[in-house]
């Protein structure tokens, strides 16, 4: 499977995919009130940014090497470039601001490929310093790991195939086969849902394109900046209307390395401030997303 989802990125192509649907258009505010309301705790919460070596990181120069979790399979996110084989997108953007500004030469930063399921293993058993890689800050996560501030705003979203009859998300959900990535926010969106007929766990969410492409499923449930490089990377799918749980993305790093959050918090307000997140977004994602980055950057209270 993991050798399938490759040689789809390879073949990758295609071109922009609709922008979310008005009527599903929310304030930042709106988004981080209902998360909050659903997990009852701050998804917006977390250390303040500081320029300041604390032990942690410290203790990674020391080692001469910054290991960042990254995605090698999300299209315009994070995708090994079959020409050049390195890995590129928009998280890998800010993964190398972030590990140039703590370790002061890019030479000594390491994107590590993690799978969507192992993100939180690879961070709490030493794998990765820190995870880059569209992930989802809820509770019972934050339990397990700290996040920075949030770099992005989601939702989750339904891809199906272009033949498909169905208009929206229940449709897509509703009896069918559906598939998610073990791990994700989508998998527990869908799961509490009770409607699919049967959910499919992958271990990347580029393997649920292939099921699809194979006809060995009927749905897929990602977040929007996923759905859409899916739609864009293969014109057989397409994305249907409506939006569910708006949530925010973080960099995902160990619970005790506070000063390792305020680096990350520092080196995110630095890289929005100078314009890098926004170029970076529409280099990457704008042509897919359609929708201007101020709807996807979450600020701060």
């Amino acid at each position: 499977m993991a050798l399938l989802a490759a040689g789809a990125a390879v073949l990758a192509g295609g071109g922009p995919v609709g922008a979310a649907p008005a009527a599903v258009h929310r304030t930042k505010q709106d988004q981080q009130d209902q998360q909050e309301q659903a997990d009852g705790c701050d998804v917006t919460k977390s250390v303040p940014p500081s320029t300041d070596d604390g032990p942690a990181v410290k203790a990674i120069k020391a080692r001469r090497s910054l290991v960042i979790g990254v995605d090698q399979n999300s299209y315009r996110w994070g995708a090994r470039n079959p020409n050049t084989g390195q890995i590129e997108g928009f998280d890998i953007d800010l993964a190398r601001a972030i590990g140039a500004a703590v370790m002061g030469d890019p030479e000594k930063v390491v994107l590590k490929p993690v799978a969507t399921a192992d993100r939180i293993d690879a961070i709490k058993k030493g794998r990765v310093d820190l995870i880059v890689r569209t992930m989802t800050i809820n509770c019972k996560r934050m339990e397990d790991v700290a996040f920075s501030k949030p770099y992005f705003n989601i939702t989750q979203r339904v891809l199906v195939p272009t033949a498909s009859p169905a208009k929206n998300i229940d449709d897509a959900v509703k009896d069918q086969r559906v598939c998610a990535a073990a791990g994700s926010t989508a998998l527990t969106v869908v799961t509490e849902k009770k409607t699919a007929r049967q959910v499919v766990t992958v271990e990347n969410q580029l393997d649920c394109l292939v099921l699809m492409q194979l006809g060995k499923v009927d749905a897929t449930m990602t977040d929007n900046g996923l759905a859409a490089g899916q739609a864009a990377q293969d014109q057989t799918v397409r994305i249907v209307d409506g939006e569910a749980q708006p949530e925010v993305v973080g960099v995902a790093m160990p619970k005790d390395s506070t000063d390792l959050t305020a680096r990350v918090n520092q080196v995110l307000a630095d890289y929005y401030a100078r314009g890098d997140w926004a170029r970076s977004y529409e280099h990457w994602l704008k042509p897919y997303m359609l929708n201007e980055a101020d709807r996807y950057w979450p600020g701060t209270r």
